[in-house]
Formats: structure tokens, sequence, C-alpha cells
């Protein structure tokens, strides 16, 4: 959970500026579009860390789990169209908000990677990059 905390920390302090400097391009739907793209993208990641922790805890993935995976997926589906069937953000806004939370998971998981045991540049394969 310190890597969502993390993801979350970070996410406020690039998506809130480049929501403001976004004001300058399109002021009426893309600020917020982004922020509510910052946030789906979070919350589904959330969730999915739900789920990842309960299927470690039991050892098997349960119907709960399941049910609760295909919910969270229906929801996003369902609240993204809905937002974009009422005309109420910009597509590109949230395709931004995601894509920032996507690139700080991989950025975070890079940085977890580096230091757990085994992980690094240690290996010859690793010295090219």
């Amino acid at each position: 959970m310190e890597l969502i905390k993390r993801i979350f920390r970070k996410a406020i302090v690039v998506l809130v500026p480049l929501s403001f400097l976004s004001a300058f391009i399109e002021w009426k739907k893309l600020p917020i579009s982004i922020l509510i793209g910052g946030i789906l993208g979070f919350a589904n990641i959330k969730g999915l860390a739900w789920g990842v922790e309960g299927l470690f805890g039991s050892g098997k993935a349960t119907g709960k789990m399941i049910f609760f995976s295909m919910f969270r997926l229906f929801m996003l589906f369902l609240i993204l169209s809905i937002l974009v069937y009422l005309k109420l953000v910009n597509i590109f806004g949230i395709l931004t908000g995601l894509t920032v939370i996507f690139a700080l998971i991989i950025i975070e998981g890079y940085r977890l990677s580096k230091n757990l045991p085994g992980g690094g540049s240690d290996s010859k394969s690793d010295q090219r990059f």
C-alpha cells in the first residue's frame, strides 16, 4: 500500500498543475477532464491492488474477488460512457489523466524493483542500458 500512497501523492503533484496549464488550451472541459481521468485511474488501481492483496492472502481466486474485478471494470466503462455521451468531459483530458497515472505506476514500480534484493543493474544484461 505504500506504493499506492506514493503514486497518489505524485499524481496530485502532476495532475493539478497540468490541469491548470490545460486551462489555457481549453478552459471549459479539459482541466476537469484531466482530473477526472486521474481520479478514475487511481480508483481503478486501488481496486486492482485490493484484488491482488485478496488473491495473495487466500492463495486462490474467490468468487467475490472475480465479481469485484468485473464490477470494477463495468463501473469504469459505465462512468466513462456516461460522461462522454453527455459531453461533460473532453476525451483527450480523460486519456491524459489516465496516462499520467499509468506512467506513475510504471515509474514507481521500476524504482521499487531497483530497491528489492536481486533488482537493480548488477547483472551484465542490464549494463547495456
